[in-house]
């Protein structure tokens, strides 16, 4: 059971504008591409225990700009799109996932929450440090171009040393947060990827691996959710061993 969490925006359908939660459904596709049985997760700060009992993984998907609020910065003029309750839910969210050492994919905004949630910041606007805006292109046109992956890194035992993707973001990593490195970079040098090599699985891409044909990330994704229901699964079980009495306890008293 795979989760993935959703935009908090108006939408129009059938005549209605109203409040939603959504996702698009290339994630839901992929997950169901690579074996998963997709859930939305809309973004509340109740309940983040009681929703991590039910999934096995989860995927942060992308969207608007994160509130530089969130790691003590001013508001760029180029930052918008700020939705601060999808931000706080998500960055609870997202540190309760890895305090359970839950796999994570996280997708472009998303890895830009796993960065803040460890404590790193933002480039609010990419096109000031690298000169140009070939990172996200007229929507909903998305980048086409290759990154370098690092091959002694998880990502690399994925995607190997080089990948052709799909991005559309003008923000990009500052600092790193605590724990994080770099897995993967464009051609002009922008960090493209991260990663938490201390956890089972906890990976953040710029681009947009659900609008590709290598469903590669999401499978691997799966793979290790997989495990983690079995390693939860004999947990538990453990636990209801402990709690049946021996046979010392059932037999009455000499």
């Amino acid at each position: 059971m795979i989760g993935i969490t959703t935009y908090a925006e108006k939408a129009t359908w059938g005549g209605w504008t109203e409040p939603a939660a959504f996702t698009p459904l290339a994630y839901v596709r992929a997950v169901e591409h690579a074996g998963g049985r997709p859930l939305l997760v809309p973004p509340s700060d109740d309940g983040i225990e009681e929703t991590l009992d039910a999934l096995d993984g989860i995927v942060f998907s992308g969207g608007g700009d994160l509130d530089p609020d969130t790691y003590g910065a001013d508001a760029h003029p180029e930052t918008g799109e700020v939705n601060s309750e999808r931000d706080s839910a998500e960055l609870a969210l997202l540190q309760a996932a890895l305090g359970r050492d839950m796999p994570v994919l996280a997708v472009c905004r998303g890895s830009q929450v796993l960065n803040v949630a460890r404590g790193g910041d933002l480039v609010q606007h990419l096109p000031e440090i690298v000169g140009h805006d070939e990172h996200r292109h007229t929507d909903p046109i998305m980048a086409d171009h290759e990154v370098t992956v690092d091959t002694d890194t998880r990502l690399g035992s994925i995607l190997g040393g080089r990948a052709p993707v799909k991005s559309s973001h003008h923000q990009g990593f500052g600092q790193l947060g605590e724990g994080l490195r770099e897995a993967a970079w464009a051609e002009d040098g922008t960090i493209e990827a991260l990663e938490d090599p201390s956890h089972r699985f906890a990976l953040g891409v710029l681009w947009h691996p659900e609008e590709g044909e290598d469903f590669a990330l999401f499978k691997a994704l799966v793979d290790e959710a997989a495990d983690y229901r079995l390693t939860a699964a004999a947990a538990a079980g453990r636990r209801v061993d402990r709690s049946v009495p021996t046979d010392a306890e059932q037999s009455p008293a000499s």
